[in-house]
């Protein structure tokens, strides 16, 4: 088991330098230990932007007995981001005097052509490689629901309906909620071709399979979260939700809502 005191940060090589080094030297003068691999550490800390938190937690493999948190690089916080590069007294202030709340983040579970899957703390998308429209027929715990024609759908967590499903018009989702949300990019819909139109949201304990009609688009683009993923040939996508979730940590006074109104309203 690993200490609980022991933190290992996160960053692109560039940032290395006074910088992280100074954040180290803060961690270990209030007593936690730096750690040089992530996997013996209880608190993984990115420095960055909220990019980097998602990285941060696929690279270190979504770990379920440990804390993440994010540290902006810079003033501006984001959603996955509480504290920034400047404040971080304030973040080591508040883990070492329990000024802090734990937050659960659901994850959604995703298999490529039924191979190993993988987990997405945001969204997966699937869109068009070619200027063409990419069909897919949708199917909802193994029942046919429609067949989708455009440039792609985009499936999020409730942390992830802010980012590229807000865009696509879908709903803000609160993280209380275990579901994930389903959107349609530029959705085909005339007298010939027909979908529903808008998002649509989907309980923990449902199945969701997209099945790629192979008229064209037999290559086409796949992303778990902010990561693109080569697959050769990409004949179906199954989606799903399990127990997993992402341990985090806020200030008791920042909760997602607030996060919500700085950052749109």
């Amino acid at each position: 088991m690993q200490n609980r005191n022991n933190i290992f940060f996160y960053y692109h090589p560039r940032q290395e330098g006074e910088k992280t080094n100074h954040l180290k030297s803060l961690a270990e003068q209030n007593g936690l230990n730096v750690v040089n691999e992530s996997k013996d550490a209880s608190i993984i800390v990115s420095i960055g932007g909220d990019g980097t938190f998602l990285q941060a937690v696929r690279r270190t493999g979504f770990r379920q007995d440990c804390i993440y948190t994010g540290i902006a690089d810079g003033d501006q916080i984001g959603l996955y981001c509480d504290f920034s590069i400047t404040r971080f007294e304030e973040m080591i202030d508040a883990v070492t005097n329990n000024k802090i709340e734990v937050r659960r983040f659901p994850t959604i579970k995703v298999s490529v052509n039924g191979e190993k899957a993988f987990y997405c703390l945001n969204e997966v998308s699937l869109r068009s490689s070619i200027i063409k429209t990419i069909v897919i027929d949708v199917k909802i715990d193994d029942e046919h629901f429609e067949t989708f024609r455009g440039d792609g759908m985009v499936v999020s967590t409730p942390t992830g309906s802010t980012g590229y499903s807000k865009s696509a018009h879908g709903a803000v989702i609160d993280p209380l909620l275990s579901s994930f949300q389903v959107s349609e990019v530029a959705s085909l819909n005339n007298n010939n071709y027909r979908t529903l139109g808008s998002s649509f949201i989907l309980n923990q304990n449902r199945r969701l399979q997209l099945e790629v009609i192979q008229d064209g688009n037999d290559y086409p683009i796949i992303s778990l979260d902010n990561e693109a993923w080569p697959v050769q040939r990409i004949r179906h996508v199954d989606i799903e939700m399990d127990n997993t979730v992402i341990k985090t940590v806020r200030m008791s006074n920042n909760t997602f809502w607030n996060r919500i109104q700085r950052t749109f309203l």
